[in-house]
């Protein structure tokens, strides 16, 4: 009897390699592109205002940046061998680097000579990013939400003041005039068109109401004769700028380390744009695709610097409207990809973009500008200030940004060389932040709380410790409970920060009845303070500096809990945000019986020692690492 013959199984395609029909592809790739155009062209726009470049100078500028962006999105998209990570990622100009870019132009006297400058840096950091790919993983560490907010947080507010320059530029005669409210008007108002479609439209349309901002607004400042196309003519209707338009770059020490800087953080940024699209579409990130994903980074910002453009990184816009529209093909970004290359060969579009009157643009670049800064500080809400040294890293990052922002002239009184990283706000903010983070955080071992995720005992060194140095250095972890401590310490050697992790929690959660009484027992009262008056039940904010009234609250439900089961009230305050939670939390645990309420108090014991292991062991989550799963906070 013959076998049965066998059906032809049929090769599973994941939605993000499915290739869709040509017009869908050609559609759904424009949508793209008309979400990303408006911040895509802004940055030249940008950059060339700041250093005086001539509109013609300025249209060379946006048509590579379209024909860069185009072939950037195809690597990262299309990929090759790996480099690009096969997502539909579209890239574009990150913002991260205009302030750094005008500030190396105009240190070099602005004009088109001074890009050349800018070019090598570009070019140089562009290479670092590509080589130092494979490792950046093992580098994210130096990158928590203190240093990655900070970062933000200054690039959005040195930029505003780009914005507000613009904002009162005479757009017949590009110098400023504040006291003409005509320019303020247009400001204003392109803002005012901006807020309205995000207030009163959903989907798509609010994706580009930047882009519908820019475009009513220049149909006003055209009706009212503020606005004129007389440079369109005088372009080409097909042309492409070479390599090297400008001429050959040149090479400024730190300003190739200043743009290599802003490359990190725009490394951070891909990352998390990586893993959130990731997320959306179904695919699980592994460490090998954030090394595609910067490898690409780099090579497309190598080519940008030699296409006269600048560095590159993945546009979030764009991340969301994979979201907003659940088409999850990459091959559609390369279909963007290709429509950008194509716009990338029209001058007279270039030209057209380039007659955006000044008010009108700068109202654009304020919202855009202070969008990125409350990203920053959006991020900054993970970050425990209750730790003094996070504090000093931002306010000392902050206050070195603005000083030079404000008052830029600084840079003069400054070493040549070292008045560079003074002539930019975001280079002198983001040097402080990196290394102060590695002052506090990095060298030696520091005592007290860190950030989560922020410690710097290695595995190798927990392995090599005495019984007695391992009881001083994780005492605390487990209240400085001597058995809970040798029973973790027993199950040396680990092979790994998870396994030293989960002997902590099995030495809180196998302890017997009396001793996990006894552990439970050595926490203090919610709103017990020492002979100071500090707070010593304490492990986040929601528990500091409370008022009389709501300190006496805390102590209130602290005494009836411990009468009502005899052990004290045990609550992981970091996971709260404000002390109502904790009231509402303890109250509501007095309708428990005393096994049920035992059982509550260990499990918060649990996360109470999960955090303060992440506090002081370097790489504490590695199954977390492995997926960067925090890192969705940047975007």
């Amino acid at each position: 009897m013959s076998a049965p013959p066998s059906t032809p199984q049929k090769k599973r395609v994941h939605p993000v390699d499915e290739v869709l029909p040509a017009p869908k592809l050609a559609l759904y790739g424009f949508q793209h592109v008309v979400a990303f155009y408006a911040g895509a062209v802004l940055v030249p726009i940008i950059i060339a205002g700041a250093i005086k470049l001539p509109q013609e100078d300025l249209v060379k500028l946006i048509t590579a940046d379209l024909f860069t962006c185009g072939i950037a999105s195809i690597i990262q998209a299309v990929g090759i061998w790996k480099i690009g990570v096969r997502l539909p990622l579209l890239q574009g100009v990150t913002f991260a680097g205009v302030s750094p870019i005008i500030a190396i132009g105009l240190a070099h006297g602005g004009g088109a000579s001074s890009l050349l400058y800018v070019y090598g840096a570009v070019i140089v950091a562009g290479v670092f990013t590509f080589l130092i790919a494979p490792i950046f993983v093992k580098l994210l560490r130096f990158f928590p939400p203190v240093v990655t907010g900070t970062l933000i947080t200054i690039i959005g507010l040195c930029l505003v003041p780009v914005g507000a320059g613009d904002a009162v530029t005479n757009p017949h005669t590009g110098e400023h005039d504040p006291t003409n409210i005509r320019w303020l008007l247009y400001a204003l108002g392109t803002i005012a068109i901006i807020v309205g479609i995000q207030r009163f439209f959903r989907g798509f349309i609010a994706t580009i109401a930047v882009l519908l901002g820019l475009v009513i607004g220049c149909a006003v400042a055209f009706a009212l004769g503020d606005m004129t196309f007389d440079k369109v003519g005088d372009a080409a209707a097909i042309g492409f700028t070479q390599p090297f338009v400008f001429g050959f770059p040149k090479f400024d020490f730190v300003a190739c380390i200043t743009m290599i800087i802003i490359l990190l953080i725009t490394a951070v940024e891909s990352t998390g744009s990586t893993m959130a699209t990731g997320e959306i579409v179904g695919k699980r990130i592994k460490a090998s695709d954030i090394g595609n994903v910067l490898r690409a980074d780099g090579l497309a910002t190598v080519i940008g610097g030699v296409f006269n453009s600048f560095p590159y990184t993945a546009f979030s816009e764009n991340v969301g409207l994979v979201r907003l529209t659940g088409v999850k093909s990459r091959w559609v970004v390369a279909a963007a990809g290709v429509i950008m290359i194509v716009l990338g060969f029209l001058p007279k579009v270039a030209a057209v973009v380039s007659s955006v009157p000044n008010p009108v643009l700068g109202g654009a670049s304020l919202t855009l500008f202070a969008t990125v800064a409350a990203v920053g500080i959006q991020t900054l809400g993970k970050v425990d200030f209750t730790d003094h040294r996070n504090l000093i890293i931002v306010t000392t990052s902050l206050a070195l940004a603005l000083w030079v922002t404000a008052y830029p002239d600084v840079a003069k009184s400054m070493p040549t060389g070292v008045d560079l990283l003074f002539g930019s706000g975001i280079s002198i903010g983001g040097i402080a932040a990196i290394l102060l983070n590695v002052l506090f955080f990095h060298l030696g071992i520091s005592k007290g709380p860190r950030v989560a995720g922020g410690g710097t005992i290695t595995l190798d060194e927990v392995n090599s410790m005495t019984k007695e140095r391992f009881t001083e250095v994780f005492g605390h972890v487990v209240q400085d409970i001597p058995w809970a401590v040798e029973r973790a310490f027993e199950q040396r050697p680990y092979s790994d920060t998870q396994a030293l992790r989960e002997a902590f929690q099995d030495a809180v959660l196998t302890g017997s009845s009396e001793q996990q009484l006894e552990l439970i027992n050595r926490f203090h009262d919610l709103g017990a303070e020492d002979e100071t008056g500090h707070a010593l039940a304490v492990d986040h904010v929601a528990l500091s500096n409370l008022a009389e009234e709501d300190h006496n609250d805390v102590v209130e439900l602290a005494n009836a809990y411990r009468e009502h089961f005899g052990f004290p009230l045990v609550i992981c305050a970091r996971e709260t945000e404000h002390f109502d939670r904790v009231l509402k939390n303890g109250w509501s645990r007095m309708d428990n019986s005393t096994p049920a309420e035992k059982a509550f108090a260990l499990i918060e014991i649990a996360k109470i020692a999960n955090y303060r292991f992440d506090d002081l062991v370097a790489d504490a989550n590695p199954i977390a690492a492995a997926r960067f799963s925090r890192l969705n906070e940047l975007q």
